[in-house]
């Protein structure tokens, strides 16, 4: 039974990564190929780019790391391990960052508030966008100077009496929890004060709306929704993504080699297999370019029968 479980969740971060690597490629593709043929990138399909590729960069470390651990912990030496962590992290950052980014790059496009300040910030979008991004890289140091001090530390855990080796392992699973949620926190607290501010300005509008006499269904408010559906849904996606890592890190002695284990994988990998999805279809021209694959998808099935 045990190993029908493992067999299915295996099979289940498989489909996640090959739906995953898709869409982000799919992503990827339609906007690097409009910035080859010489079209203006704008700031968000420079986003959308950076975020697609490394998510399929994570994705990629996951799905090794998974075949590595449980189907041949004999290639999982400490230098593979090292290589891995490090990967993880690196990719992790900047997935997570870039979507915050888009968030914050959306909330500045679409919301309408009377402020000068945000008005200066609005006005400043890309610089705004690209401080916030150069700012994360400090979360981003001190996450790989704690793992490069948890790599050292561990090292030598066989060393010693069992009372050292037990202590260290516990201040070891600790500082990685620790850290682990200091630099998850401050993005997930950026990107809800974003969908508040997004939902605030689209109360703000259809009440300006209702005292005008006109309808509600005009362009700004589908605007809002559409990114307020990006938002919440990276929400979404990444606190489930936020609970099975810490899951997995807390219990990462007794859940190495086993079915909770890869639960957590599948869990987590949630966050960059679906959410992309999300931005295609709330995107006019991936959304358009989506349909327009799927068309010639369905046509050369038919001819091909």
């Amino acid at each position: 039974m045990r190993s029908l479980l493992l067999s299915i969740l295996s099979v289940l971060v498989i489909a996640e990564f090959v739906l995953g690597t898709f869409a982000n490629v799919f992503i990827a593709l339609v906007n690097g190929i409009d910035w080859v043929k010489g079209q203006k990138l704008s700031c968000a399909d420079g986003i959308l780019i950076a975020l697609a590729v490394s998510r399929i960069g994570l994705l990629w470390v996951v799905l090794l790391n998974s075949y590595a651990t449980v189907y041949n912990p004999g290639v999982y030496s400490s230098g593979f391990r090292t290589i891995a962590y490090i990967a993880w992290v690196v990719s992790n950052h900047f997935s997570l960052w870039f979507a915050v980014s888009l968030s914050i790059f959306y909330l500045l496009k679409i919301a309408n508030f009377s402020s000068l300040f945000f008005l200066h910030l609005k006005w400043k979008a890309k610089r705004v966008v690209f401080m916030v991004l150069l700012g994360s890289l400090v979360f981003l140091v001190c996450h790989l100077t704690e793992v490069s001090l948890k790599l050292k530390m561990g090292m030598n855990d066989n060393e010693g009496n069992i009372t050292w080796v037990t202590s260290l392992q516990h201040i070891l699973h600790v500082s990685d929890v620790t850290v682990f949620t200091i630099v998850h926190v401050m993005p997930f607290t950026m990107s809800l004060m974003t969908l508040l501010l997004l939902l605030f300005s689209m109360w703000k509008h259809l009440k300006k709306m209702q005292l005008s006499g006109k309808g509600s269904q005009d362009a700004s408010t589908k605007v809002h929704v559409r990114a307020m559906q990006t938002v919440i849904s990276f929400l979404l996606f990444f606190f489930i993504y936020f609970l099975a890592r810490i899951t997995s890190i807390w219990n990462s002695n007794t859940l190495q080699n086993n079915s909770i284990a890869m639960l957590c994988r599948v869990l987590g990998l949630l966050y960059c297999s679906f959410h992309p999805f999300v931005l295609i279809w709330g995107n006019k021209k991936l959304r358009q370019a989506i349909l327009s694959f799927l068309s010639q998808l369905k046509c050369w099935v038919k001819e091909n029968k």
